[in-house]
């Protein structure tokens, strides 16, 4: 308030409005006007809201007015009597409660669908490029794939962690020095594992990690619909190929004009954040240690996803190396899946405001959790069943194949929901372990290769869902 709420003795300055409903008895005059009444409408709206006497005595004091100014203007002994008085004479009148706010993880399906779509756009160029590599050789695809997986997760959790200080054009400056970076780093792991004959193989690795860096840097600036844009080409192309065939020249055209379009743009959008008016913000805390588990958890899911596609490989289905039906179904799932996090979150928050009890939360969180999951899974069996039936020469989707695919879509998912709460240390070392278990089973030719897959993605979802009831089944996982 702006002045006091009493006046000495002929000070005429209201400072307190009065309300329009009372304005008569604040504005009477003569003998007969008792001096509480106008302090009443005057007071009206703390009054009405008081659940105490004490708290209108606090006020009164809390604004100077003494007893002496109480005995001798009101005709009451002190500021406790006054309040009371107050108190008698103004009805209760709560205000109501101010609305919810609004749900902070909301967020578009339809911008979930797109994420997803732009996973997956890129497999199509696999699909033009084939012809052009030949024999296609996995040890250099596999090894430029799986090291700009990992580094891409990692610089990307560094980029949203200034994001989320509100460091816009910091984030920038980090997807321009890593994406650069990280294309080097797997262009190395590619020609150290390159043999003879397989220089084509070895080009397509790098070029895709070339294009994977300024993917990444598009996709977390939130410029999803300018990537679409650029990777229009492959669509086209592949759209052309299920009527006739094309050149080898238009072949290389197509995929040179979306790499070319993605690098310009994603240089000009670096550029233009990166150089924009600086945000004061705190350093990000952990350094480059705190992403680490990032770029692991990024690199056990890639190497799972390549399990599922090498399966594919060895059964003869055409183009499995890089982009079969399970590794499609599971990136096109991403975008869903993202949503599916969002409203794990919102409903988790809105079980956190309804629960009285620890024991209520916990059952409410994984009755979201149940719904969730159970959502991801039929969403990724229908695409899976739609992709096989789709993909030239892909063999009948089995029921040991189904589950699988089912099973790693669950590893992955819960293991992205460990990550948006912070435990992606733990996600990340049940993602590595399953990995190193399976090659270490594989290896050892214990069993076939079938049957490995599931069991080990089994024990691997079972944890991770261990994991999350433990953790996030706690109400304080959900401070905001």
């Amino acid at each position: 308030m702006s002045g006091p709420l009493w006046q000495e003795p002929g000070d005429h300055v209201d400072t307190l409005p009065a309300l329009p409903r009372q304005r008569d008895a604040a504005s009477r005059s003569g003998p007969a006007a008792d001096p509480l009444d106008a302090l009443a409408v005057r007071l009206h709206g703390v009054v009405a809201a008081a659940v105490h006497p004490d708290e209108i005595a606090a006020i009164l004091e809390s604004d100077g007015m003494t007893d002496d100014h109480i005995r001798l203007a009101y005709g009451r002994a002190d500021s406790f009597a006054l309040a009371a008085a107050l108190y008698r004479k103004v009805p209760r009148g709560h205000p109501e409660p101010p609305p919810p706010p609004a749900e902070p993880w909301h967020t578009g399906l339809l911008g979930s669908l797109l994420r997803g779509l732009l996973f997956a756009l890129p497999g199509l160029g696999w699909l033009l490029a084939a012809p052009l590599l030949g024999e296609p050789a996995l040890p250099p695809l596999l090894a430029g794939g799986l090291t700009g997986w990992m580094w891409n997760q990692a610089m990307a959790h560094r980029a949203y962690v200034r994001l989320g200080l509100g460091d816009r054009p910091a984030a920038a400056r980090c997807l321009a020095a890593g994406a650069p970076a990280g294309a080097l780093l797997s262009t190395a792991a590619t020609v150290l594992c390159t043999g003879p004959g397989q220089g084509a193989s070895a080009v397509f690795s790098s070029t895709q990690a070339v294009y994977l860096g300024a993917a990444t840097a598009l996709l977390v600036l939130g410029r999803e619909r300018a990537l679409l844009l650029c990777l229009l080409p492959l669509p086209a192309g592949t759209a052309v190929l299920l009527a006739a065939d094309l050149p080898a020249w238009a072949r290389a055209l197509l995929l040179t004009a979306s790499l070319a379009a993605t690098l310009l743009t994603a240089a000009r959008v670096l550029h233009r954040t990166a150089t924009a008016r600086p945000v004061p913000a705190p350093e990000p805390a952990g350094g480059l240690v705190a992403s680490l588990p990032h770029g692991l958890f990024g690199l056990g899911a890639g190497v799972l996803v390549l399990y599922t596609a090498l399966g594919e490989v060895f059964a003869g289905v055409p183009g499995a190396v890089v982009a079969g039906p399970s590794a499609v179904a599971l990136t096109l799932g991403n975008g869903p899946a993202e949503w599916l996090l969002l409203r794990f979150r919102g409903g988790a928050l809105a079980g956190l405001r309804s629960a009285t009890t620890p024991g209520a939360f916990r059952r409410a969180a994984v009755l979201v959790l149940a719904r969730c999951l159970t959502a991801h899974l039929v969403v990724l069996g229908g695409l899976a069943v739609a992709v096989t039936l789709l993909w030239p020469g892909a063999p009948g989707l089995g029921g040991v194949r189904l589950a699988t695919l089912l099973l790693v879509g669950t590893v992955l998912w819960t293991g992205l929901l460990l990550q948006a709460f912070g435990a992606v240390t733990a996600a990340a070392a049940v993602v590595c372990a399953a990995v190193l278990v399976r090659a270490g089973l594989a290896a050892a030719g214990a069993g076939s290769p079938a049957a490995v897959g599931l069991v080990v993605s089994a024990a691997a979802a079972a944890a991770l869902l261990v994991l999350v009831c433990v953790l996030l089944g706690r109400a304080t996982a959900h401070r905001p």
